[in-house]
């Protein structure tokens, strides 16, 4: 997988989630990112600006791209057990890469202890992913389980409090996010499945004052993570 962008690549150098194996740079550029690598001992190749526009077509590389390993994802035991009281961000069906990213960037920035996805009818971490998420990819837990409702029902085992993000719920101030907590963010079509919105424990919604009825989905993320980092001081 490649990665490009100063900020990506900053971020996946300083990374104990993907391992940077090659750093390719413009020729020229002596900073920071290059004495990171130098320090990790990553082997770094310099190389023209037309070599890495032909390696991230259509991409702002910024003068850098990292070819990194595969994204190694965790097990729901390892973000349950990051905090004794779990934030987490469970997705059903976010197909999007650009929407996942922008979802990966909030969760990092509200302090999130991780994110669970499905195996089916969900995007993959990926450069395009990464890249979105500006290096928040790096640095936040992601299990990939191959059914979402049972790592519903493990979280709830466990002492998780399960809420459904979407429009027929409890409007969000009104409910209780102090303690452990996961938020099921649905699909940017069709929203969260019937049969998942039954597995959690009460639905939540968002008051909306416009004429559209409906948030994008990192948007509504990033909405009710930040309630939840409220109610907790």
């Amino acid at each position: 997988m490649k990665i490009a962008g100063k900020n990506s690549v900053s971020e996946a150098l300083r990374s104990n989630v993907v391992t940077v194996n090659t750093l390719f740079c413009e020729k020229g550029k002596r900073d920071e990112i290059t004495s990171l690598a130098a320090s990790n001992g990553v082997k770094i190749s310099y190389v023209d600006k037309v070599v890495l526009d032909k390696m991230c077509p259509g991409q702002k590389h910024q003068g850098y791209v990292a070819e990194v390993t595969d994204f190694q994802y965790c097990d729901t035991e390892d973000i349950l057990s990051a905090s004794e009281s779990p934030l987490i961000v469970v997705l059903d069906g976010i197909n999007d890469p650009h929407n996942f990213g922008s979802i990966i960037r909030v969760c990092e920035c509200a302090g999130a202890d991780g994110i669970i996805i499905g195996k089916n009818r969900q995007v993959a971490v990926n450069d395009t992913v990464v890249r979105v998420s500006a290096g928040a990819a790096s640095h936040m837990r992601i299990a990939r389980v191959g059914n979402v409702n049972n790592a519903i029902k493990q979280l709830q085992q466990a002492g998780v409090w399960v809420y459904a993000l979407d429009m027929d719920g409890q409007e969000i101030t009104s409910l209780d996010m102090t303690g452990p907590v996961a938020i099921v963010v649905g699909g940017e079509g069709d929203g969260i499945s019937r049969l998942t919105k039954k597995c959690c424990d009460q639905v939540a919604s968002l008051k909306l004052k416009g004429k559209v009825n409906s948030l994008n989905a990192s948007v509504a993320c990033g909405i009710a993570l930040y309630e939840a980092v409220r109610q907790r001081g």
